[in-house]
């Protein structure tokens, strides 16, 4: 029965899903992430942190939204469990600082208790990070407990051992060449009517949609290679950084990846339009087999002419083919990468890179 059910009902429940779950709102948005960005940079330690750094030798890896659950079938994060894991004895190995963007632990279908229990390995994994001072997590809207419930600090205690501050987000600094670069990080949850600290939302998800994607097993999150035209959130985002001189704005919540304001689908279409340029057909009918597979054959391609490099999103850690992505900024470049599974091995893909310095702010 729960198969039958599957095929007839996991489409348009995504859709569904899809439809309501995001209702952003441009004045909210825009007001939001400006009155953040002014709280961080007036009044630091406040809302969060202000880090200078020194592009060519720190190294931060930027994970969010693994959406840690109980392991059962509503648990998105199970699959991607191992290649979180591997991920992050990578990123301890290499010295790393690791900026933990929210949504970490889905408490909005799950007691804390629950989460702690299921997710120990998880949770001993980002300790090391907090051992050596590299570590700062943010709350999503799926992990508002973090900002918000007075039991807060005694679960973070019991968890990592100290009870850390919490942050909206944070702002890495640097200087490129002659030129200063703000590196700006939140979740992304900011103005969008459906996430904002919206009880109904909350009720929804725990109460509904938890048991019946549990029953039906299903995960949402379509592999990462399977991204489209950005989504409206995504775009008021991007619209929001683009105004801001020397200034890249990196979010979470969306669990769509995007690197230099493209999603992976208008990258390729980018290139492609590149390939055509330069008269190589060979490479440009070769990309339009991949745009063939992961979008409608007759979308007329986009127009990216004056789009700034002003966007990222890190993706999410709980694909439903247990991938995860990630924002890796290192070595004066900046990376979208994806940890897969080889067989039984994970495995660090570099899907797009950019020198900091290259960027079109």
């Amino acid at each position: 029965m729960r198969k039958f059910l599957q095929r007839l009902l996991t489409k348009p429940v995504i859709n569904l899903a899809n439809k309501w779950s995001s209702r952003p709102d441009k004045k909210r948005v825009d007001k939001a992430l400006t009155d953040l960005y002014q709280s961080i940079t007036t009044d630091p330690g406040n809302s969060g942190q202000v880090i200078p750094f020194d592009a060519e030798k720190d190294k931060f890896i930027i994970l969010s939204d693994q959406h840690k659950g109980a392991r059962d079938g509503s648990d998105v994060f199970a699959k991607a469990a191992k290649n979180y894991l591997a991920a992050l004895d990578y990123y301890e190995r290499e010295k790393f600082f690791y900026i933990n963007l929210g949504d970490s632990e889905e408490l909005w279908e799950n007691l804390f208790i629950t989460v702690k229990r299921h997710n120990k390995l998880t949770f001993e994994r980002e300790k090391k990070f907090l051992v050596r001072k590299a570590f700062i997590k943010i709350f999503g809207n799926h992990d508002l407990y973090w900002d918000n419930d007075p039991l807060a600090k005694v679960s973070l205690l019991q968890i990592y051992g100290e009870a850390i501050k919490i942050d909206e987000g944070v702002i890495l600094q640097t200087t490129i060449g002659n030129k200063k670069l703000s590196i700006f990080m939140t979740h992304g949850h900011q103005g969008d009517l459906q996430s904002d600290g919206n009880w109904f939302s909350k009720w929804f998800v725990s109460d509904i949609w938890a048991p019946f994607q549990s029953y039906l097993r299903i995960n949402p999150n379509t592999p990462a290679n399977n991204d489209q035209l950005k989504t409206e959130h995504n775009k008021m985002m991007y619209e929001w950084s683009s105004k801001r001189k020397d200034t890249v704005l990196i979010t979470g919540h969306t669990h769509q990846p995007v690197f230099r304001s493209l999603t992976e689908l208008e990258i390729l279409y980018e290139k492609q339009e590149q390939a055509k340029k330069d008269n190589a057909s060979k490479a440009a009918n070769e990309l339009q087999a991949k745009i063939d597979k992961l979008h409608l054959k007759s979308a007329r391609p986009p127009d990216f002419k004056g789009v700034l490099d002003t966007y990222f999103n890190s993706g999410c850690c709980c694909f439903d083919d247990g991938d995860i992505t990630g924002i890796e900024i290192a070595g004066s470049s900046i990376r979208l990468v994806k940890w897969e599974y080889k067989g039984k091995e994970s495995v660090r893909v570099v899907l797009e890179e950019s020198s900091l310095g290259s960027l079109k702010l």
